[in-house]
């Protein structure tokens, strides 16, 4: 089937876009976790009544370790943890959040800043700033539950690099985290949360720990509330991209906003691994359950984009990481897609979905797993289920062999676009449409 334009319209009709709140902090000491549904009255409105826009996000995950080791099932005692994310949007003030959803203990925060990133693990001097919880300069957070500073003066731009640095004094047991980041973290031993120089923070990571989100308000992108969310599986995550250089694809859709002159919030929701209708022991719970807590709690969601199935369609093979998951049918799949359109509709989210990418010389490419692919592509296309459909099997695959990633878009496993691949289904979405 040849459609004219990767993004076209569906005929859904939308609801009117609704305001979604953030969880504002209880106290410095103890914090009674709340569902993100519970929050929406108030996830709008921070610290001098200031509006929030997400500038940055990320899912977060039970600790595991299925590819080598990292700090998430050990966890800190006496650390200072360094991580460095790029906000989709500017603004005057800033916030960041921090999850235990997935600890089994409250967390203890001793301190934190926010600084401007100067490369690798150090900051630019008189940039840093201390952030409070609730006045205090620490908090507790409880199993379960997720929290956010005070919001702290901190003008930044669009596609700027911030740095959140954590100082955990007492043993935190096993972290929640990201596993996939695609970004360097650092650790040192001791309270460096003020440090300037990234000496002391000899210790590195692929992942991010505890840090969930930096909101920013004020500015001159204030006037665009409606964050676009990109949710999905390891292709939105940014597997396969190059570290440290935010080529995701949400990365690249920022800067296209940037590059028209309207910034907007971009906020990657995707967990490598990730599955619609299975909870995987590594990879997050199913997209089900856990969109609710992702996109629905984030601030002024006006756009969701949908990349996810291709992990229920080649996750009961034999071998898969962490065992493999009960068989999911293609009906199976639509009705999980269908279940996320509702929860999105209902919160009068425009959801753009989206064409599963090439699987072809990969190691989910069998007969059967490429059959229910394209039965559900198909569907994708031609059931008008979404208000907008954006084909990224078309757009990355090779035009000789429609079943196979295009060789200059293959990150080299014939499963994740590179940088290039990336680039292209960037470019692939109308930013009209979103």
């Amino acid at each position: 089937m040849t459609i004219k334009s990767p993004l076209r319209r569906a005929g859904v009709a939308l609801l009117t876009t609704a305001t979604l709140a953030a969880l504002p902090v209880a106290g410095p000491e103890a914090l009674a976790a709340r569902p993100a549904a519970a929050a929406a009255a108030d996830h709008g409105a921070g610290s001098g009544g200031a509006s929030w826009r997400g500038g940055w996000a990320a899912s977060p995950q039970q600790p595991t370790a299925p590819f080598g080791p990292n700090w998430s099932q050990q966890g800190f005692s006496d650390h200072t943890v360094r991580q460095v994310v790029r906000v989709s949007t500017g603004g005057t003030r800033a916030r960041i959040e921090l999850s235990n959803r997935y600890g089994s203990t409250p967390l203890r925060i001793t301190g934190a800043t926010v600084a401007k990133t100067a490369g690798g693990g150090a900051v630019r001097p008189g940039s840093v700033r201390q952030l409070t919880f609730g006045h205090g300069r620490s908090l507790t957070i409880p199993a379960g539950g997720t929290a956010h500073s005070d919001g702290v003066p901190f003008p930044v731009d669009a596609l700027e690099s911030v740095t959140v640095t954590l100082y955990l004094a007492g043993p935190t047991g096993p972290t929640t985290f990201h596993h996939f980041a695609g970004a360097t973290a650092y650790r040192a031993v001791g309270d460096h949360r003020s440090d300037v120089s990234g000496t002391a923070f000899t210790e590195t990571s692929t992942s991010w720990y505890y840090l969930t989100g930096v909101e920013v308000s004020g500015g001159r992108d204030s006037r665009r509330r409606d964050a676009v969310v990109t949710f999905g599986d390891s292709i939105t995550d940014g597997v396969g991209s190059t570290p440290d250089a935010d080529n995701r694809y949400p990365d690249q859709l920022a800067e296209r906003f940037v590059e028209a002159g309207r910034p907007r919030s971009v906020l990657n929701h995707g967990i490598g691994g990730n599955q619609v209708t299975n909870d995987w022991s590594w990879a997050g719970e199913k997209a089900v359950a856990r969109f609710r807590k992702d996109v629905l709690s984030e601030p002024g969601v006006g756009t969701v984009i949908l990349l996810e199935g291709i992990n229920d369609i080649g996750g009961s093979m034999p071998g898969a990481v962490g065992g493999p998951t009960p068989e999911v049918s293609v009906n199976q799949l639509i009705e999980g897609h269908r279940t996320l359109i509702r929860q999105a509709h209902a919160r009068g989210i425009k959801v753009i979905g989206s064409t599963l990418t090439p699987i072809k010389g990969s190691f989910y490419d069998t007969p059967d797993n490429e059959a229910r692919r394209d039965a559900f592509n198909a569907w994708v296309r031609t059931s008008g289920a979404y208000d907008a459909v954006v084909d990224f099997d078309s757009t990355v695959s090779d035009p000789q062999d429609r079943d196979r990633i295009l060789p200059a878009y293959d990150s080299g496993d014939h499963i994740h676009p590179g940088d290039a691949g990336y680039r292209a289904m960037a470019a692939a979405l109308d930013l009209d449409e979103l």
